[in-house]
């Protein structure tokens, strides 16, 4: 595979991922909006709620996407070091290119509630940056754990040698 092509599939999804992150911190009114979808589905799914109950929900299920969107950032932040550190792929590579890709993560979110600062109606928070780190660090661990179950899985599989 060409250089330029090696590149663009491991920087390409990241950078898209990120823009989707930006253009979704950039939305004024995401937050009304968000409300104005889920808040009827919710009432629809759980009528005797009330419109606390309903709100604090939406808040969750906002802060769950807060904790998706850095799970998948940092997979493919680590994704993306993986596949140009020279060395053959080892324990310690593994947990250096996930401490580098949840370094990222981490200083990503934070710009990216400096950047919420200068639009209308949102803010930016210290504890989104913590969820969103908790997000990165989560989808991380998912990461690994996939590693391990695909590795066992394949050293099961393995054929015997011959006696």
């Amino acid at each position: 595979m060409s250089g330029v092509i090696q590149r663009l599939r491991y920087w390409g999804p990241l950078v898209l991922w990120m823009g989707l992150i930006f253009w979704a911190s950039a939305d004024a009114s995401s937050g009304a909006r968000g409300s104005r979808i889920l808040g009827p589905l919710l009432r629809w799914c759980l009528p005797d709620a009330s419109t606390q109950r309903i709100d604090e929900i939406v808040f969750l299920i906002r802060k769950v996407a807060h904790v998706s969107e850095y799970a998948v950032l940092a997979w493919l932040a680590q994704r993306l070091f993986l596949a140009f550190d020279a060395a053959a792929i080892s324990p310690r590579r593994i947990v250096r290119s996930a401490l580098l890709a949840w370094g990222f993560c981490v200083v990503y979110a934070i710009s990216d509630e400096w950047h919420q600062t200068f639009v209308p109606t949102r803010v930016g928070t210290p504890w989104d940056v913590l969820i969103d780190a908790a997000g990165a660090a989560l989808g991380l661990a998912l990461t690994g754990l996939w590693r391990r179950v695909r590795s066992s899985r394949r050293t099961v599989a393995a054929p015997l040698p011959e006696p």
